[in-house]
């Protein structure tokens, strides 16, 4: 099972520049439901350690642990974007989903009683509005292979800078 992917685009928060003002969470519901309230975002700001904070939202896996888990076959990943969906009809709100996850990306909306997750804004003009509205420009919409990249980079300018 393969649990990062180079071929699919995800989300993802550099905690160096993350501050926690939980605005995506705000976009994200608005965008979502047409209300501001973290518990309907579909991204989430978690605080890793005391000064360490970041965004989690789905990392769209091939061959998908959350997928593999639902018992009633209401998760689909779609083979060209690797966005998840919900089949709302078919889901229980069982939590299989959210326990198979290994980034914490999936929650179960607390209304509905249905799997929630990211799908990168697919129906809204400009993508991800997480990623746009991000104050300090920590979110960013990648893949594996990028996000690689942009690390091996850092690394290369902190050896060359002595830093």
């Amino acid at each position: 099972m393969t649990t990062s992917s180079s071929k699919f685009k995800f989300i993802t928060c550099d905690p160096e520049l993350c501050v926690g003002c939980q605005l995506c969470e705000y976009i994200c519901s608005y965008t979502k439901t047409g209300e501001f309230n973290t518990y309907h975002s579909r991204i989430r700001t978690v605080r890793a350690e005391e000064i360490l904070i970041t965004a989690v939202a789905c990392r769209t896996c091939e061959d998908a642990p959350c997928v593999i888990a639902c018992p009633r076959d209401a998760l689909i990943q779609d083979k060209d974007t690797g966005i998840i969906h919900v089949d709302n009809s078919k889901c229980d709100g069982c939590a299989w989903c959210v326990v198979a996850c290994d980034f914490g990306a999936i929650s179960i909306d607390p209304a509905s009683k249905l799997a929630e997750i990211c799908d990168q804004c697919e129906d809204v003009e400009g993508g991800p509005q997480c990623v746009i509205w991000c104050p300090k420009e920590a979110l960013e919409l990648v893949t594996a292979d990028q996000l690689a990249q942009k690390a091996r980079r850092k690394l290369a300018v902190k050896e060359v800078l002595g830093k």
